[in-house]
């Protein structure tokens, strides 16, 4: 019967093993290996190599395929000595990586040689628990928590979009929402704008998210901006370095605004809108993917686009729509996933059914395109209203 060590020196004899310079160089090199931490979570907090991903050895079968998708790349494992990592070596092989070496000596013996380490920045126990169900996915995890948190992303309306993508980003532990809406709670307002109550009627919408979202979460930090988005203010709001803008307007001229002041701003705007039984969704990233107006270079007549207070909107559209808002811009934020560049998705409630269009970037467009013809914020009501749009 064998012990532990007759089996660990079976599984050496069958892995390859880097002693530190030899990894060190072969991360230099310019092929560089994927580095996997398969030590426990209070060992991987006392620090690690650079670049790392960590997936404790207990949980390795469960999770590797999807941190390290890439089975052709060569793999380095380390634990703390070079015994566990030993094993993970041999699984690896198992699961059909073709390139996988064993650190011999382990973190231990890299740090004693001089190599560089990270001391990570670590979620406290509380947010721990909060975030729980996030850390257990790898794509996510403790780093992109951590992302998230960091995060800054700007609502455009506090109202029938805003309400579920406002709610969805506080709970997902967004650092600091920004809120742009000028509007106060209407009884009407009720039927699909979640983020409001009967209480609340005749108060700020955006005073009103903010009491909800602080409630929710309070890791987030909410900062209002309680006037409605125009040429005046917009380099203002825009220049304080959001990472994400949701955007939420209901109106056409708001749009056009945002998409200018977006692309000028170098910031990705998370488009939604809404009508009756259909909505969509796209995101908008300056300079990678088309921009508002390559979609629409010139507004609807006011007869083909009315509003939901003209036409009408199903209460549970909204819901639907700005929680795929909120899922794009917690991927974004993330680095995660296809984000919805270059792409609509088309929803239609009554079906229901979602549509995919493919969306190209025009390089004649007169704000992102190759030459530029807007340069400057314009009269975006006259530009709506069909009317020659001077600089504003």
């Amino acid at each position: 019967m064998a012990s532990y060590r007759d089996l660990l020196r079976q599984v050496k004899s069958e892995i390859d093993e880097l002693d530190a310079s030899a990894a060190a160089r072969l991360i230099e090199g310019p092929e560089a290996p994927a580095l996997l931490d398969v030590r426990e979570l209070h060992e991987w907090k006392e620090g690690h190599i650079p670049g790392a991903v960590h997936i404790p050895r207990g949980s390795l079968e469960s999770n590797v395929e999807q941190a390290l998708p890439d089975r052709d790349r060569p793999v380095v494992v380390y634990c703390s000595a070079g015994n566990r990592s030993a094993f993970a070596a041999k699984t690896l092989g198992e699961l059909g990586y073709g390139t996988v070496y064993s650190l011999a000596g382990g973190f231990t013996d890299w740090k004693r040689n001089g190599f560089p380490t990270v001391l990570p920045r670590a979620l406290d126990e509380e947010k721990r628990t909060r975030y729980s169900r996030h850390l257990l996915i790898p794509e996510v995890g403790e780093k992109g928590q951590l992302a998230l948190l960091d995060s800054r992303m700007l609502l455009i309306g506090a109202g029938g979009l805003g309400s579920p993508a406002s709610l969805y980003l506080a709970a997902a532990g967004v650092g600091t929402i920004g809120i742009v809406d000028d509007d106060v709670v209407d009884a009407t307002n009720l039927q699909r704008q979640i983020v409001h109550s009967t209480e609340r009627l005749g108060e700020s919408k955006a005073e009103s998210a903010k009491q909800t979202i602080e409630a929710l979460n309070p890791d987030v930090q909410v900062k209002l901006f309680k006037e409605r988005l125009t040429s005046e203010n917009v380099d203002r709001i825009l220049g304080e370095g959001w990472d994400v803008i949701v955007d939420g307007a209901d109106n056409f001229p708001t749009r056009y605004l945002l998409n200018d002041a977006s692309v000028w701003h170098r910031i990705p705007v998370v488009h939604g809108s809404i009508f009756r039984f259909e909505g969509q969704v796209t995101v908008f990233k300056p300079h990678e993917g088309p921009c508002y107006r390559c979609l629409f270079p010139q507004p609807p007549p006011p007869e083909l686009a009315p509003s939901c207070a003209e036409g009408g909107v199903l209460g549970v559209l909204p819901g639907i729509i700005g929680s795929l808002q909120a899922n794009e811009a917690i991927k974004l934020a993330v680095g995660i996933g296809d984000p919805l560049v270059g792409r609509l998705l088309l929803f239609d409630a009554l079906a229901p059914s979602f549509t995919e269009v493919t969306l190209r970037r025009d390089p004649a467009c007169p704000v992102c395109g190759e030459s530029p013809t807007i340069t400057e914020y314009v009269d975006y009501v006259e530009f709506c209203q069909g009317r020659p749009a001077g600089v504003h």
